[in-house]
């Protein structure tokens, strides 16, 4: 495709080439490593793995174009290949492979989350409903990676749950040639406001909820929220929002007329009545249209059921049937690392969840308080280089709901884990509760197990579904259910009444 097809309508200088001249066949990236002969190049200021510290060197290895910010002097020139300067170059780059994968977000139905807590969640229950109910081909995008059903699409590894512009694209442009019909993402705050989620053309943006995280990357709530928005100030053309939170009812007033409500506590067009929980699953009375709906979700606590609204008011938005949504819950498997749960052969639940904010934290011992027959046992630590003012007050809910806490790394990255844990345990201290400190995860879950009995809950917080640990900028494989269905191998096969 011509650079200047790619560039149309865009405010752009040239620095040197052709734009009408220079063709683009081997896509579009941001790392240095990644751009091919034919490729477009574009430098974004701060890219680790690239920026305009790497033009010089993408060019040589033979890229047909590279596109700069304003501001970038160009050392020299290289014969053949064009260079232009834009204002912006991360909006630029949603709208250039946009077009270069020719706006595969248009030939499907896009569905993106956004929210701080239930984004990965509801990605997998509008997947698995579709499927379920109706045999719908749908992908998914998000902090698992990406696959289309349960086929994984291969991609270099990342942190990133929202993929960058270019990665993004390409993984848009894969679905939808593989006729998937429905593609579920999650929008996170940093991928919004970075414009990866632009030009991909969502038909129904979801909200989900906003409590404080990342306030490292936004330094305050008010800018964290505002990030959060910009998928419902022209991303999106319909929004499904939470109602019962304050957020929800400032996106009505943005989109009026094109916004759908759910609910727990508050009238919306989906809500929920009639909360059973136990340790399966919530039994729930769905009211849309006058009707009403049994239901249910294999997931304990009211933060399942709304997500479970949030999910089928987004499906029937796009024109699936609802009855057919609401028996596709029930069925739904578990969603790895989102309350996932295992029980010992010694009768110990033990359940895996994402929870790493002061909120996920606070509803998802709070629901299991509310089942739990015997001791809850919570492992849990906090992520290094993110926002410290949360590990005090993630110790104290942990110590509230628990009777006993095990302090544990999470992802340390260029922090001393053994800090990060001196941070966390005057909020446990006040609460009286005991706990024990084991910066080594493995250790900690495995010391966890050994106190746990029979009927006690063991809740292993934080990291979810995730593989890997970071530990300075390396990803140290690592997985939490995986650590406790092998820990609970051996000690079945050792005779061992718990294992350790």
């Amino acid at each position: 495709m011509k650079l200047s097809e790619l560039l149309a309508g865009q405010n752009h200088r040239i620095l040197q080439g052709d734009p009408a001249e220079t063709h683009v066949t081997a896509g579009t990236a941001f790392d240095a490593d990644r751009a091919a002969p034919g490729s477009l190049f574009i430098a974004v200021p701060g890219h680790l793995e690239g920026g305009p510290g790497t033009v010089a060197p993408v060019l040589a290895r033979g890229a047909a174009a590279v596109i700069v910010e304003d501001g970038y002097v160009l050392p020299g020139t290289v014969e053949g290949a064009c260079v232009v300067q834009v204002p912006d170059v991360r909006s630029t780059a949603a709208v250039v492979t946009s077009r270069y994968y020719g706006e595969p977000g248009r030939r499907m139905d896009v569905v993106a989350v956004t929210g701080t807590n239930g984004k990965t969640s509801v990605s997998y229950m509008v997947e698995s409903v579709l499927r379920i109910s109706q045999g719908v081909r749908a992908g998914v995008i998000g902090t698992a990676g990406s696959r289309i059903g349960d086929e994984l699409i291969p991609m270099p590894r990342s942190v990133l749950t929202t993929p960058e512009s270019p990665d993004l694209q390409y993984l848009l442009g894969c679905m939808r040639d593989r006729e998937v019909a429905t593609v579920v993402l999650e929008a996170t705050s940093m991928g919004l406001l970075t414009h990866r989620v632009d030009r991909t053309f969502v038909d129904v943006g979801v909200f989900t909820n906003l409590s404080q995280d990342h306030l490292d990357d936004h330094g305050t709530m008010d800018n964290y929220r505002d990030a959060k928005l910009r998928l419902f100030q022209g991303l999106c053309r319909h929004a499904v929002v939470n109602s019962d939170d304050p957020v929800g009812a400032r996106i009505a007033t943005m989109m009026p007329g094109a916004v759908t409500t759910y609910a727990l506590d508050t009238e919306a067009d989906y809500r929920a009545t009639d909360l059973v929980v136990d340790a399966s699953g919530t039994r729930f009375t769905l009211h849309h249209g006058g009707r009403k709906y049994p239901a249910a979700v294999p997931a304990p606590g009211k933060f399942s059921v709304a997500n479970a609204l949030a999910t089928v008011a987004a499906c029937h938005f796009l024109g699936h049937d609802l009855a057919g949504l609401v028996s596709a819950l029930e069925r739904m498997p578990q969603i790895p690392g989102r309350f996932e749960r295992v029980t010992t052969a010694g009768g110990t639940s033990v359940i895996v969840d994402y929870a790493h904010s002061p909120d996920s934290l606070d509803k998802v011992l709070g629901t299991i308080r509310d089942f739990a027959r015997g001791k809850v046992i919570t492992v849990f630590g906090c992520g290094g280089d993110r926002d410290t003012t949360k590990r005090a007050e993630m110790g104290r809910i942990a110590g509230t709901y628990s009777d006993l806490c095990v302090l544990t790394s999470d992802n340390p990255r260029n922090e001393d884990p053994e800090a990060i844990l001196d941070q966390v345990a005057p909020g446990i201290e006040g609460t009286g509760t005991p706990y024990e400190r084991l910066a080594d995860r493995r250790r900690a879950i495995g010391f966890a197990l050994s106190a746990a009995g029979p009927e006690d809950v063991v809740l292993i917080a934080g990291k979810g579904s995730e593989p890997y640990q970071i530990v300075g900028d390396a990803l140290l494989p690592f997985s939490d259910m995986a650590t406790v269905r092998e820990l609970i191998t051996v000690s079945a096969a050792q005779g061992l009444p718990s294992p350790r």
